[in-house]
């Protein structure tokens, strides 16, 4: 039975994750195709590069982004792993489609024409919604944003800053083929915009809190946390109060922002005279939470220095 329960949430676990990354290249689709390339506003990564070729050449956008990134996952699949490379790819499959299918549905799209600043904030937050999901459920768009998670996976740095820094380039380079510094200035705007929604749109879903649960029911409290979900584990502290000079118990419970609702249920269910308080948490790491992101020769350093010092 339990293997099953496991199985099943698993599976349910991988359908919202391909769920929401095609939810995620629609956005970003919207974004590229309907209002930053029919106005010449270049955005960053491989779709920035599909949008110079195609503006410098007429290669559709869907062909060079499709084999540019047939080349990215080739690299990036010893670092980052067969799952989140067939995410990946799935991620680029449906923005293709997508793509594709919006070009031929609306190939001179009109919406906002003549406010070029408007356009490139709009777009911008469509493309960074649509990034944030795609990397929030273990997949991307592919081109910069591969870059960004194997450098986030192995330093912490934020996906935004990273896929900022990467993109800068591609979009000073619009300046051969635009010839136009205020196209490229739109385009620096669009990665700023970009960069700051991606991370807000990730960084939603990993933000963590910690209640601190004041109940004579702390015994029941505690066992339904850990045993039902979110499943998360409680640390019992002694403590003392001052004006009542009895000795009480505290919970201690370390959860994700999301999984706050239903820990506040379950407090409500068993004891709703408890006394509850709640804190944002910058970092959480092991245990379910985010793993330590060091540099190995770092940490053999760190090992070294220890060593040395005990002789």
């Amino acid at each position: 039975m339990t293997e099953r329960k496991i199985n099943k949430t698993v599976l349910y676990r991988e359908i919202i994750d391909y769920v929401m990354i095609a939810v995620g290249m629609l956005s970003y689709c919207i974004g590229w195709t309907i209002f930053l390339l029919p106005n010449n506003i270049s955005t960053g990564g491989v779709a920035g590069l599909s949008s110079i070729v195609f503006w410098g050449t007429g290669i559709p956008v869907y062909v060079t982004y499709f084999a540019t990134n047939l080349i990215l996952l080739g690299l990036a699949l010893k670092s980052l792993g067969l799952k989140f490379c067939i995410k990946t790819i799935y991620g680029v499959v449906m923005l293709t489609t997508f793509t594709t299918i919006f070009r031929n549905m609306f190939p001179n799209p009109t919406i906002l024409e003549g406010e070029p600043f408007m356009t490139c904030i709009i777009g911008a937050v469509f493309c960074g919604v649509g990034i944030g999901y795609g990397l929030a459920f273990n997949g991307s768009a592919g081109g910069s944003d591969i870059v960004a998670a194997i450098v986030n996976k192995y330093r912490d740095i934020s996906l935004g800053r990273v896929i900022l820094l990467v993109d800068m380039f591609i979009v000073t380079l619009s300046y051969v083929v635009l010839k136009s510094w205020e196209q490229v200035i739109y385009g620096y705007v669009v990665l700023i915009i970009t960069a700051f929604v991606l991370d807000q749109v990730v960084n939603s879903g990993r933000r963590s809190v910690q209640l601190l649960i004041m109940s004579e029911k702390y015994e029941e409290i505690c066992e339904r946390i850990t045993n039902e979900p979110p499943h998360r584990g409680c640390t019992i502290i002694d403590a003392h109060g001052f004006y009542t000079g009895s000795n009480i118990r505290l919970l201690l419970v370390v959860a994700k922002q999301r999984e706050a609702g239903m820990l506040y249920r379950i407090i409500d269910e068993i004891d709703p005279n408890a006394f509850v308080t709640q804190s944002a948490v910058m970092g959480v790491y092991g245990r379910g939470f985010d793993k330590f992101k060091l540099k190995k020769h770092h940490q053999n350093m760190m090992h070294e220095l220890k060593h040395s010092k005990k002789h």
